[in-house]
């Protein structure tokens, strides 16, 4: 592996001394002897001035080894290894050093990165099947998903410091309504695949989970019957695929919980389908309806032929294919199931001064709320992406969006023509939007003469090829494209002649089925088409956002890192962006390349065997990681076991994720000290060992705390029957260090948007793979359309083979420009970070859950709940954070009224103390208050965060100043970061639920 990644010599190249070059040149070799440096490499001194200038765990760790050392001595500790000796219990550190060669330089990485991606072929793919070509605006391109403010935005928990990607967001769920003809859209889901199982699940929950048939119509996607499927098996709903348009759904009316439908179908064809619907509601079932949005903007919408759900990709509005992703799936649904619907939902409310805010409306359906009693996991959007669809809508407006529909519809039309021509027949002919279905006898010949040509069709069966058109086709593509179908010694045509032998009335589809009802009226959709208003329109809601570009985000358990421009730049390279998922295996050895050596790296990591890198969140990644062990179970006769055993220190997911794998949760204690509780461990495994599939243990726990009982657990645990689940939410605090393999896991997920660099993008992408035993490896996902997975796969677990794959080679650029002992060190830098902040802050909070030496792991939980009585609690100090320019750490989990704090290994010393700073003057403010000189109810806590409008107010009324409000510590003054309005309320905003944009007369009367 080296070899092809590093520039080898005839003596070791030397990496940059630990101390910041004071000059361009390293003239002579840097000897480190200092316990813990960033570098601790040598070089002779006649190869020095060979060595490379920079490497990249220099730009990722945060300190310097001067400021590492400040630290050690807060810490009263001489190492690092003296710290980690009181911090990871011996037994389970790894007995040798990762087998990961060592970092390449920037420059070096992405050449031969480039080299890889030179072995993808972009073939001119008319796969379809959900995934079509698109033109990505370059105002969207270079301004949202190139541009570190948009995609290293949390998810939007607070709201104050979030509006411009809410108000995006708001845009999305508009689009969505809008287009599908439907009350009620959500943010955004993880693909088409699991919006469809979604839906199902939706069905089965109306008709009170007592109704279990679900029918398919059999022309839907593959990839969506295979997910539907996967999803069904672990409820014991029956799936049945079947030509609905002659189902008896009125005989199956006991059992009938819901119907799937494709609009337009796999095949191209575009039925009528509200006969269907009625009867499917007749007999007491709900009708889901898989749709393209493009299509919609000329066919009726699903909403106006009575669906009650609809569920698509929204891709083709501006994001790349991405080998499969990501992609922002939409969802939406009648007002009805708006309770019931799974992902987030952004809704307008009021702020504390009365003017309109967003959020995140009823967050009560969320799974960290709702746990075991979940049937959806999904923690992950895919906001970053849906806010490119959003803007796409914005830019083109609702005439542009038709326009571009409308000649996808002419050119299909054309292919048509030429196609008839040819003397071949079209299945769908005169009922197409943008596919045709072809009969060519054999399709194995038409799909060999098409690659000669640089171009993909779909093989829909052994006489039948798929084309879909998409609006990147030029008149010279189209041309190509008609020649495949040429016969020899027939007369040839051109696209000139074909375009202007139709008739322009000629219909492509049912005339009853074209849309009259109008979309995207609202402003937004009519305001910024040139590129100078949607660039400033862009910017304008960006600079309402906090990111990591202006201050450290410190969440717990969410590891909010670096996104090293280096490793963003191949996401948008062609030769990544461009290609189809189910385009053929020979045109994408490039990216087989990369995910091999991907998951190789990621088994070291591990200590595992095998590795799936297809779930595409990290909820996915533990519902795709339990079933593998009840497929496993199954495999050996033992379908009874079904019962799981989650530590109350567990991650948030993991009760939702067991309940969706069809296990029964049961919850195990822990003790005073955050650990836990061994004797009720063993009791419930005992107890339970019959039946007993596993337990999920998040490790470090969530508490912080890496447990010294972890290894005796996996064994109770084996004993006993079950095998163990390793939550690799917290993997940050163990590369190098320690593996879940060696611990005594049999499988865990990764969290490459947490540990491995993919930026959070505002709420998604992100992407979780599974790594596990070779007892386990057999059972590893597959997919219907491109082989991968285990020799007894279960079935997909996303709707592409790879997951979201595109952001990929992020995590591939981070692994190796870091090598194995930067890893190493981001590990104890991250542990360090955390140990010296609950340091600081414990002269001034109580911090719960350290161990017996006082030591965290990679993150710490700060109480507040002593201040509860004098009217202070943790969302008080998160709200007041804002004021100092900060997000908030993670609030009242897993205890109430405490803030979570994760540092990560990329903050600087400086940045550490500022926060540390923050904090502690934010407890003076408390202290005020504790002491009477400020009242209760009515403090800079209370009133917090303080919006300009807030300030700039004619009258102040408030026993603080306005600077204090405003300016609470020096620094602020020259550089602030304003929540852009007050305190929002949440209570209003889900009594009164609006989810799409407000007109400008309502935004007009509160301006009243």
């Amino acid at each position: 592996m080296l070899s092809r990644i590093a520039i080898r010599s005839k003596g070791a190249i030397a990496r940059l001394p630990a101390q910041r070059l004071a000059s361009p040149q390293l003239r002579q070799p840097t000897i480190v002897t200092k316990p813990f440096v960033r570098f601790q490499h040598t070089t002779k001194p006649a190869l020095a001035k060979l060595a490379p200038l920079d490497t990249f765990p220099r730009r990722h760790l945060g300190s310097e080894s001067n400021e590492i050392n400040a630290m050690l001595k807060q810490l009263g500790v001489k190492s690092i290894d003296e710290l980690l000796a009181k911090t990871i219990p011996s037994a389970i550190r790894s007995p040798k050093a990762l087998s990961i060669p060592e970092g390449v330089p920037e420059r070096q990485l992405l050449a031969r990165l480039k080299d890889i991606a030179s072995k993808n072929k972009i073939n001119r793919s008319y796969i379809g099947q959900g995934y079509t070509d698109t033109v990505v605006p370059n105002v969207i391109l270079r301004n949202i998903l190139e541009n570190p403010a948009w995609y290293t935005q949390y998810t939007p928990y607070q709201p104050e410091i979030a509006q411009g990607r809410l108000e995006s967001l708001l845009n999305y769920q508009t689009m969505i309504t809008d287009l599908t003809g439907m009350p009620i859209a959500n943010a955004s889901l993880l693909d088409e695949g699991t919006a469809a199982a979604e839906a199902m699940l939706m069905a089965w929950q109306a008709g009170r989970r007592k109704k279990n048939l679900f029918v398919v119509d059999e022309n839907c996607h593959p990839q969506t019957i295979a997910c539907l499927k996967t999803r069904a098996e672990s409820f014991n709903i029956e799936v049945v695929v079947a030509d609905t348009f002659h189902f008896n759904f009125a005989e199956n009316k006991k059992n009938l919980c819901g119907v799937l439908l494709q609009y337009p179908d796999t095949r191209g064809s575009v039925k009528d389908y509200e006969e269907l619907t009625a009867s499917v509601h007749a007999a007491g079932g709900q009708v889901a309806v898989a749709t393209d949005l493009m299509a919609l903007t000329l066919l009726k919408s699903p909403g106006e032929f009575g669906a009650d759900m609809a569920l698509g990709n929204s891709q083709r509005f501006g994001v790349p294919m991405g080998f499969g992703g990501p992609h922002a799936a939409f969802f939406a649904c009648k007002d009805e199931h708006k309770r019931r619907m799974p992902g987030r939902l952004i809704g307008v409310s009021k702020d504390a001064d009365g003017n309109h805010a967003y959020r995140l409306a009823l967050q009560t359906r969320e799974q960290h709320i709702r746990r075991e009693k979940a049937t959806s996991n999904i923690c992950t959007a895919q906001a970053l992406l849906a806010n490119m669809s959003a803007m796409y809508a914005v830019y083109h407006g609702p005439e542009g969006v038709k326009a571009i529909a409308q000649r996808i519809n002419n050119l299909t039309a054309v292919l048509a023509e030429g196609i008839r021509k040819a003397g071949y027949t079209i299945e769908n002919d005169g009922n197409f939007f943008d596919t045709l279905a072809i009969k060519v006898g054999n399709s194995s010949s038409i799909l060999t003469k098409a690659a000669a040509a640089g171009i993909n069709l779909r093989a829909i069966d052994n006489g039948t090829v798929g084309v879909t058109l998409d609006e990147a086709v030029t008149e010279q593509e189209l041309g190509q494209l008609i020649n495949v179908f040429h016969k020899e010694g027939a007369p040839t045509v051109t696209v000139e002649e074909l375009s202007g032998a139709l008739d322009a009335t000629t219909a492509t589809f049912p005339g009853q089925l074209k849309r009259t009802s109008s979309y995207l009226q609202h402003p937004v959709f009519n305001s910024y088409h040139s590129e100078t208003e949607m660039l400033r329109y862009i910017h304008h809601l960006e600079s309402k956002d906090l990111s990591l570009v202006h201050s450290m985000i410190a969440l717990g358990s969410c590891t909010m890192k670096l996104n090293a421009t280096s490793e963003m730049i191949p996401v948008t390279w062609p030769e990544f962006s461009n290609i189809h998922p189910f385009a053929p295996v020979e045109q994408t050895e490039g990216y087989v390349t990369m995910l091999d050596e991907l998951a190789d790296d990621l088994k070291e990591i591990t200590g595992f065997e095998g590795v799936s890198l297809q779930p595409n969140s990290g909820a996915q990644g533990e519902y795709a990681g339990l079933r593998v062990i009840r497929a496993y179970h199954h495999a050996r006769g033992e379908t009874q076991r079904n019962v799981c055993l989650i530590p109350i220190s567990a991650h948030g997911t993991n009760p939702a994720s067991a309940a969706m794998s069809g296990m029964d949760v049961v919850i195990v204690q822990c003790d005073a000290d955050g650990n836990l509780d061994m004797e009720d461990l063993k009791a419930k495994a005992k107890k339970h060992k019959d039946k007993l599939a596993a337990v999920m243990i998040t490790y470090p726990s969530t508490f912080g705390m890496f447990e010294a009982g972890v290894s005796e657990a996996c064994k109770v645990v084996h004993e006993n029957g079950g095998l163990v689940y390793l939550d690799g939410a917290n993997l940050n605090a163990q590369i190098g260090l320690t593996k879940p393999a060696e611990i005594g896991a049999d499988v865990c997920h990764m969290n490459l948007h947490k540990t491995f660099c993919i930026p959070h993008g505002g709420g998604g992408p992100g992407m979780g793979p599974i790594a596990c035993t070779k007892e386990l490896e057999p059972y590893l996902p597959g997919h219907p359309v491109i082989a991968c997975g285990g020799q007894n796969a279960i079935g997909p677990v996303s709707a592409a083979p790879y997951g979201s794959a595109s952001i990929l080679p992020i995590s591939w650029a981070y692994i190796k420009m870091m090598g194995g002992e930067g890893l190493t060190q981001s590990t104890k830098l991250a542990i360090l970070n955390a140990n010296y902040m609950a340091s600081r802050l414990g002269n001034h909070y109580e911090i719960l859950y350290t161990n017996e030496n006082g030591m965290c792991g990679h993150e710490f939980i700060v109480d507040i709940r002593p201040f509860v009585d004098h009217g202070i609690e943790a969302i008080d100090v998160a709200k007041r954070l804002q004021d100092y320019g900060f997000h908030s750490p993670t609030m009242s989990w897993p205890v109430t009224n405490t803030l979570m704090i994760e540092p990560t290994e990329s903050e600087s010393k400086a940045e550490l103390d500022r926060f540390c700073d923050a904090m502690i003057s934010i407890r003076g403010e408390i202290q005020q208050v504790i002491d009477g000189k400020l009242p209760k109810g009515d403090n800079m806590l209370n009133s917090a965060p303080h919006s300009i409008k807030t300030l700039m107010a004619d009258k102040w009324n408030r026993p603080y100043s306005r600077e204090v409000a405003a300016f609470p510590m020096p620094y602020l003054r020259e550089k602030k970061f304003w929540p852009s309005v007050s305190r929002v309320d949440d209570a209003y905003g889900d009594r009164n639920l609006m989810c799409t944009c407000p007109s400008p007369e309502e935004y007009m009367e509160e301006n009243n």
